[in-house]
């Protein structure tokens, strides 16, 4: 490591805080811009979506990735430039569907560059080096399928379609980037939101997700908006149910007008005895069920088609003859050059596959016609495979 970077240690501390010296402010400091509800819905909102993210970001990486519970905190870009001197990766996500709003992820160097290597395949890692334009590239793309993946999750959440921008990477201080990032350029308090990384043994550092305050509470309202919509959603499927329960049979219904009909002595108001009759009229209108009836295809089914063919006969139909297949990394691809030499799965003298549109209809051997390569068809796959 250079003299400029800061070990583990020193970057756990940064990011975790200091308890003797912590210039964020503390919960009970800022009730005036989140409540308790508040900031516990943006660490549900935080778990879940980075839960998805790191999956996604163990399946680019082919590493187990771990990323633990959220702690959301406010600060503000002054504080942030205080307690943050080195540079660090910001990674700038925007919302372009469903939300309107960005948010800023906070990302070390050292952390980014391993990412980078881990995606071109390579198994020695040099965090020594400097960091370069595929690094920001490579990081981008990462953050670009973790945080598409947290806006499939947020969409489940929310019930609406929620999409974002391309992400975009820069290497910045905080005191740069109150220049060069709308959202640290400004002196209004910022939600902090700090995971912890494991990425199998190669990284165990933090992470921080940067929220302005106003895009914070959209969060927590479209969570609670949805959680009340699904709630009337349910009580609405339940409540036709629960008006047909207390339904009078007709018979004790009849039974009760016969004697409100000819029981002159009783005291029973007109009034209710017309209630009677109308629940009587509403009995008496029964859906009639049936067991449907459909038309037998047996005779049918057996039948074959005798026409011509001459009506899709000039259809166009695209051949295609495959020589084999190989299976290579980015980072070996970008090594090729003039006079490389790929060697495919094909066996010398193995017949090779023949599609039509893209499927596979025969096998056949490659031909020298004149000064053309040509293929013999050897053998026909069976009509019962192809025909789907």
């Amino acid at each position: 490591m250079t003299t400029d970077m800061l070990s583990q240690e020193e970057i756990d501390v940064l990011l975790n805080g200091d308890s003797s010296n912590e210039s964020t402010i503390e919960f009970e400091d800022h009730e005036e811009f989140l409540s308790e509800m508040e900031m516990d819905a943006l660490g549900e909102i935080g778990n879940i979506s980075m839960g998805t993210a790191a999956t996604t970001l163990s399946t680019l990486l082919n590493k187990k990735v771990n990323i633990t519970t959220p702690r959301v905190t406010i600060t503000t870009a002054d504080e942030l430039a205080d307690d943050y001197k080195l540079p660090f990766v910001a990674i700038d996500v925007s919302y372009k569907a469903g939300l309107e709003g960005s948010n800023i992820l906070i990302l070390n160097t050292d952390d980014t560059k391993i990412i980078t290597d881990l995606m071109m395949g390579k198994e020695d890692f040099d965090t020594e080096r400097e960091l370069t334009d595929l690094d920001l590239s490579a990081v981008s793309e990462a953050m670009n399928q973790m945080m598409g993946s947290a806006s499939t999750s947020l969409s489940e959440m929310f019930m609406k379609k929620i999409d974002i921008e391309p992400p975009k990477s820069i290497e910045i201080t905080f005191s740069e980037g109150k220049h060069k990032i709308d959202l640290l350029n400004t002196s209004t308090p910022i939600i902090k939101i700090s995971f912890k990384m494991v990425i199998g043994d190669l990284i165990d550092s933090n992470i921080m997700q940067l929220v302005p305050l106003e895009f914070g509470k959209t969060l927590v309202d479209n969570l609670l908006g949805s959680s009340s919509i699904a709630e009337e959603t349910m009580v609405e499927e339940i409540q036709p149910i629960i008006e047909k329960e207390p339904e009078t049979p007709k018979e004790v219904i009849n039974e009760n007008n016969y004697s409100v009909s000819n029981n002159k002595e009783n005291n029973i108001d007109r009034t209710e005895n017309m209630n009677y009759n109308n629940i009587g009229k509403a009995s008496e209108e029964k859906v009639i069920v049936k067991k449907p009836e459909f038309q037998s295809f047996d005779i049918s089914s057996s039948s074959t088609h005798q026409g011509s063919i001459d009506l899709v006969g000039d259809i166009p139909v695209e051949i295609t003859v495959e020589l084999g297949r190989a299976h290579k990394r980015i980072s070996e691809i970008l090594e090729f050059g003039q006079g490389t030499v790929v060697e495919l799965d094909k066996l010398v003298g193995e017949p090779l596959n023949i599609y039509a549109n893209g499927k596979y209809i025969a096998k056949g051997e490659v031909v020298v016609i004149d000064d053309n390569f040509g293929v013999r068809v050897t053998e026909i796959e069976s009509s019962n495979k192809r025909i789907i």
